[in-house]
């Protein structure tokens, strides 16, 4: 031992070095958005206890158990399975609630076939096949292909080809001389969503529709079909929804919860016959039942862009001599669906919510849509759940949300927006989606400006395991940045963005998937998606540290200069869309002066909440005060009228898309003029869009100079 080296010297002085260090780190630390410095090294520290938490083996139990059976919204198997959410949700320490509604839907597909009648009577498959490969083939209970919604009747007809059934493709056959009046439509999945596959072969006359998968999209043209490999097969369906109303939810109670009949508050609910609900009988069918249609059709040869995977020219119409019989009896009535809902309530803030979801029924067994994103946020829970029992709780409630009834429409969250609307608008921070979250290997997101951010910066932190790669890097394959998309339809988030005003986020991992089919199970889950099961527990940690970065930031961490970089962007890409049609459109002259206003003022604020946060003297109620505010930015774009297309659409900042339901429409009073080459309400636009920015802009110097 030196004879200058004393343990008990040595021991105080270590301390006392690394007692200065973290001083020193916590007055020079790079500032983290929304936290004081003390407490972002606490964060760091939850953070680092949370990604340890997540247990990857926990994802494939819960995949495997939600996926024991087929679980359609309504019923018995689906209520087993809201029952084991709850219960793995209760053991984590949550308090668990349920919110039952009554919706006017289908619970089943009824009774349904598909024949040719000339030139020769052929019945045509319905149902995917029984593969030796796969066990889950043979449950009894897995039935035919049906779409929800559908309307019900019995037709025989001549066929027609719409490719894949868009305004635009409808509009070339009227255009060529084609007409689909009287006869019945056969057209492919893709392009838009199916629902307005039926509603515009419907309004142009058509007797009937039939949708197939063609194997350009998604089967042996794309590689290996099931069960060798990962694409359809020639029965493989896409089951899914037909509902296209001009509002998301329950068909018979736009605007209030579809509360149940038996309860003690009464809804008004409106007369099914006064809805606009699909009246034409819609199939889907696989792509070996198409092409004994489609390879009988003696028409004008399709467009180039037309022509499908299937060994033979596609044609428009079938001839006189080619006939289809297609019959549909499925009811409608009212269906008893619940949500459930944990929650962990903050320790300092309970009355802010950070609330993440996922659906949960199924057309199947939904092992990739949507139970993947399930058996996700179960293993959330339990890490979460791990680390509050150890006393690490969120500051603010974090709140997980398994919607019921999502794949009729979106219905079980739209439902539970209206009825919580109050509560959303004044506590709601963030909704982050995770539908079929854990689909692939594939990182993808989409979010509001406000939450990009979050985004990239939690996925910095977490690794992907298939590379020595973060999940950032991988993300960005090679760019300066992720690319991250706009929110669209399709979802729940659309409740919570388009209604009320709630910054979104979708995020996950994707890739190939057997979309909707009797195939998506956990043999197809095991087989392609991910044999290792390695991405559940790594989305898992994604979403976790999502939702951790804001329920226990000081003051909400948004990326308020955003707003302008993308508002900037949106506006440049109308004007140019506007002057293709109309070449004298000068640009939005209002929103112009605005928008530099913003710019400026979401600077500002943000440094003046940097300040404020730096000093690291902050009291609850002045924060409480603060983060009041905060919420109510993206309340800016809420507009009491909403859009032309549909009222219930509140945000004009995003909408889904009227005319293909999936798409993302920024901006979307501009849209629908865009599409409709009008510029009669520009004016009023530029007035109505100015005027929201003008509000965030004010609502941004109020809180800047209140702090």
């Amino acid at each position: 031992m030196h004879p200058a080296f004393h343990p008990q010297t040595w021991i105080k002085t270590t301390i006392c070095i690394l007692l200065a260090t973290l001083t020193h780190s916590a007055t020079t630390a790079q500032y983290q958005t929304g936290y004081t410095p003390e407490s972002a090294i606490n964060q760091q520290s939850v953070e680092s206890e949370y990604l340890e938490a997540v247990d990857f083996q926990k994802f494939r139990k819960h995949l495997e158990q939600l996926t024991r059976k087929p679980h359609v919204a309504g019923t018995q198997a689906n209520r087993e399975v809201a029952d084991y959410i709850a219960s793995v949700m209760q053991e984590a320490g949550m308090e668990v609630n349920r919110y039952p509604y009554d919706i006017y839907m289908s619970g089943d597909g009824g009774s349904s076939g598909v024949e040719l009648v000339t030139p020769i009577r052929l019945p045509l498959n319905q149902q995917e096949y029984i593969l030796p490969e796969d066990p889950f083939s043979t449950d009894p209970s897995l039935g035919k292909g049906w779409n929800a919604y559908s309307g019900s009747g019995d037709v025989t007809a001549e066929v027609v080809y719409a490719n894949y059934g868009t305004l635009q493709d409808f509009e070339y056959l009227e255009n060529s001389g084609v007409t689909v009046e009287g006869k019945i439509v056969i057209a492919r999945y893709g392009g838009n969503f199916r629902g307005y596959k039926a509603k515009f072969a419907e309004q142009y006359g058509a007797v009937g529709l039939i949708i197939y998968t063609d194997p350009a999209d998604s089967g042996y043209t794309r590689g290996l079909v099931y069960p060798e490999g990962a694409y359809y097969n020639e029965s493989g369906i896409q089951r899914g929804s037909v509902l296209t109303l001009d509002y998301t939810g329950d068909p018979l109670t736009p605007f209030e919860p579809a509360l149940p009949l038996d309860g003690k508050q009464k809804v008004d609910r409106l007369d099914p016959a006064s809805t606009a609900l699909p009246g034409i009988p819609v199939l889907p069918l696989p792509y070996g039942s198409a092409k004994e249609i489609l390879g009988r059709m003696q028409g004008d040869v399709v467009p180039a862009a037309w022509q499908g995977g299937l060994p033979f020219t596609y044609r428009l119409t079938g001839g006189g001599e080619l006939t289809l019989r297609m019959h549909v009896d499925q009811k409608r009535d009212m269906v008893r669906v619940a949500n459930v809902v944990g929650r962990f309530e903050g320790a300092v803030y309970p009355d802010e919510w950070i609330i993440l979801g996922c659906h949960l029924d199924a057309w199947a067994f939904g092992a990739t849509d949507p139970n993947s994103g399930t058996a996700m946020l179960l293993t959330v829970s339990e890490a979460l759940g791990a680390l509050a029992e150890r006393g690490v709780k969120p500051r603010r409630s974090i709140l997980i949300g398994h919607w019921d009834a999502e794949e009729h429409g979106i219905i079980g969250s739209a439902e539970w927006v209206e009825q919580m609307k109050g509560e959303l608008n004044a506590k709601a921070v963030a909704y982050m989606n995770f539908d079929g979250g854990v689909s692939g290997k594939n990182i993808g997101a989409s979010a509001s400006p406000t939450l990009k951010k979050l985004l990239t910066e939690t996925a910095k932190k977490v690794d992907y395991p298939y590379s020595g790669n973060s999940l950032y890097d991988q993300w960005r394959d090679g760019q300066d940045a992720p690319s991250i998309g706009n929110l669209g339809g399709g979802s729940d988030h659309v409740g919570f963005y388009m209604h009320v005003g709630v910054p979104s986020l979708s995020g996950g991992a994707g890739g190939p998937t057997l979309y909707h089919t009797n195939y998506d199970d956990f043999h197809y889950y095991k087989t392609f998606v991910d044999p290792e099961f390695q991405m559940g527990g790594t989305i898992g940690q994604w979403a976790g540290l999502m939702a951790l970065r804001m329920a226990n930031a000081d003051l909400i961490p948004y990326a308020l200069t955003q707003y302008a970089t993308d508002l900037k962007g949106h506006f440049a890409r109308a004007v140019e869309k506007i002057k293709a049609y109309d070449g004298d459109f000068k640009g939005f002259e209002q929103v112009n002066q605005v928008v530099p206003e913003l710019e400026q003022s979401a600077l500002e604020l943000s440094r003046e909440i940097e300040a404020l946060l730096m000093k690291g003297e902050l009291s609850k109620a002045r924060a409480q005060r603060i983060n009041r505010e905060l919420i109510a930015l993206e309340k800016s774009f809420i507009d009491d009228k909403g859009m032309y297309f549909g009222s219930w659409y509140k945000s004009l900042y995003a909408s889904t898309d009227p005319f293909s339901g999936y798409a993302s429409w920024i901006l979307p009073g501009l849209e629908y003029e865009i599409t409709e080459k009008s510029t009669n309400r520009l004016e009023e636009w530029d007035t109505r869009y100015a005027d929201a920015i003008r509000s965030l802009t004010n609502k941004m110097r109020a809180l800047a100079q209140g702090l």
